[in-house]
């Protein structure tokens, strides 16, 4: 099946096409619908009668707008691109964006209606919300009221400033989100105190110093993403997940991974499981002397951390006293909108470039990314930066989204396989990593589970779905809490900021929805019920140890250690 034609949908989102049949009324009669030869070249059928439905409606309201231009009457617009005033100052600059809409809102509902397989269903509405978003009549100077504004308020000078912001973006290869000048990873990011106590070719283990006077018996361990950078959970002070975990009473542990150069350009999956995590669970023990610890994984940090637990549980060991999984994917049966991005096809190119050696570059990665909220992360810079001339606010995780990683392509070619293709790692034996079979079934320890409601990563039912392979025999030991807003905002989301909301539920059905059925609602931060989470499985009050690592791992440099420093080529 072929993408969508962009060039045959934008002559539907020009507005010169509106304003001749502005001026020639008759010809709104002959009006077709939006998107049907689009589709039509895709290779798409949509059923007769539901055609005919969408045509009559868009046609009735399409009539309705039009009648309202020619009465002079403003259409009421909602839509946050569409929020400023400028935008309903002129009836036609309104009727621009509520035409626009209008377009939109049928030809995606044209793409719902395709009869097609789910997943080529959501390619062929991914494909089309990619290009309706860039025809917006926002990101253009013609057809932006504000820009124009500012513009001739600033007697050009918006325009001057919008060019060199635009060039300055090009040599550096992405859109500026956030103030680079106002953050440095040391200086006002990833300030909380400790050291490096541990250096390998993959990762760098930092020893955070303890802020109280007794600490748990068992030291906390938190993998984070090789994805992102680390940091993500020690952003600054106020909102740091470290800070707070360590304010807590806990002796926190964490893996810095290495932004991948050549020199790992052949890593493994395995390679991450066995000389990144247990390489790190191993550390831990022998620097707190303690056999078992509480564990955390975020995101395919929580993947790589259920891997390593389960390879450690075929060799008779188990190390976690708990697990606490944020945002994380073990049953990849529902990726989201993340899914148009793998098939066969994809990952077969994907591993003839890469499976045997290089890299995926950190900026292909970002630009994934940006593409599932392509008016958050894209247009709204194009818009402000560009056309306005502005220069983006300080935002410390729009900085952190900005500082890519790249991945190791044997070990990025193996995680799309066998998870997000063929979905393995739920199945018993299915897999071999680090030379054991993997069955997270047997990882002994009580497990929290996190999700995010508006996650648009991981969706927040394929969270729940680790509450049916984590502790088969005694559910009991699991909770699951569901966090308000999306993958980054959910998680960091401080009890200090007094934001957002969570839901808990007691009963542990196997259906999200049954469990979403019945969970209860609470204004505030979810940190305060895991924090109380690793207190019950952190064992008894001990005096917090003053000096880092031990005699096998002498500090090495002060955290955050020049690994999470390292910019992606």
């Amino acid at each position: 099946m072929n993408m969508p034609d962009a060039q045959s949908l934008a002559s539907w989102m020009n507005p010169s096409q509106w304003q001749s049949w502005m001026s020639n009324p008759d010809a709104l009669a002959g009006v077709p619908m939006p998107g049907a030869a689009l589709l039509r070249d895709a290779g798409a059928t949509v059923k007769p009668e539901v055609l005919d439905t969408l045509k009559n409606e868009y046609m009735a309201e399409f009539g309705a707008l039009w009648q309202q231009l020619l009465e002079g009457k403003t259409p009421e617009i909602r839509d946050r691109r569409f929020s400023a005033p400028a935008w309903t100052a002129n009836p036609v600059t309104a009727f621009s964006a509520a035409a626009y809409l209008l377009n939109a809102k049928f030809l995606l509902a044209m793409a719902d209606a395709v009869e097609a397989a789910p997943q080529q269903r959501q390619k062929i509405r991914f494909a089309l919300q990619q290009v309706v978003d860039a025809m917006s009549p926002a990101n253009f100077l013609a057809t932006n009221p504000e820009a124009q504004q500012a513009l001739i308020e600033s007697k050009g000078e918006s325009l001057t400033r919008g060019l060199k912001n635009m060039l300055a973006d090009m040599q550096k290869g992405q859109i500026s989100l956030s103030d680079d000048k106002a953050f440095e990873v040391g200086r006002n990011l990833a300030t909380t105190e400790g050291d490096i106590v541990l250096e390998t070719p993959l990762f760098q283990l930092i020893q955070y110093r303890p802020r109280t006077e007794t600490v748990r018996q068992r030291p906390l361990l938190m993998v984070p993403p090789c994805i992102n950078k680390y940091y993500i959970l020690d952003l600054q002070p106020s909102n740091s997940l470290v800070r707070y975990a360590v304010e807590q009473g806990n002796t926190v542990f964490l893996v810095s991974w290495r932004n991948p150069d050549a020199s790992l350009a052949k890593t493994s999956w395995d390679d991450y499981t066995e000389q990144g995590v247990i390489r790190a669970i191993r550390a831990v023990q022998d620097i707190s002397g303690e056999d078992t610890l509480n564990l955390l994984g975020f995101c395919v940090g929580g993947t790589l951390l259920s891997t390593a637990l389960a390879v450690l549980a075929a060799r008779g060991e188990q190390p976690a006293a708990s697990l606490t999984l944020l945002t994380t994917f073990l049953d990849f049966s529902d990726t989201g909108v993340l899914s148009v991005f793998v098939d066969e096809p994809q990952v077969q190119l994907r591993e003839q470039a890469l499976a045997q050696g290089g890299l995926m570059p950190g900026r292909d990665l970002a630009s994934t990314f940006s593409s599932l909220r392509p008016n958050d992360l894209v247009w709204n810079y194009v818009q402000s930066n560009y056309l306005k001339g502005n220069e983006p606010a300080a935002f410390d995780l729009l900085y952190w989204n900005s500082d890519s990683t790249n991945l190791p392509g044997p070990m990025f070619c193996w995680y799309l396989r066998n998870t997000y293709l063929e979905n393995r790692l739920k199945e018993p034996g299915r897999l071999t990593v680090a030379g054991e079979k993997v069955d997270l079934a047997t990882i002994d320890a009580p497990a929290f589970i996190y999700g995010s409601r508006e996650d648009h990563i991981v969706p927040w039912t394929s969270a729940y779905g680790s509450m049916n392979i984590l502790n088969p025999a005694r559910r009991d030991a699991n909770r699951f809490v569901l966090g308000a807003s999306g993958h980054i905002a959910g998680v960091i989301n401080p009890p200090s900021k007094n934001k957002r909301s969570y839901w808990v539920n007691d009963d542990r059905p196997e259906n999200p929805d049954a469990w979403m059925a019945d969970a209860v609602e609470h204004p505030g931060s979810w940190w305060p019920l895991w924090a109380a989470f690793l207190a019950e499985h952190g064992g008894e009050d001990v005096p917090a140890r003053t000096q880092a690592g031990n005699a096998d791992y002498p500090p090495v440099e002060p955290a955050p250690g020049r690994y999470v420093k390292e910019k992606a080529d």
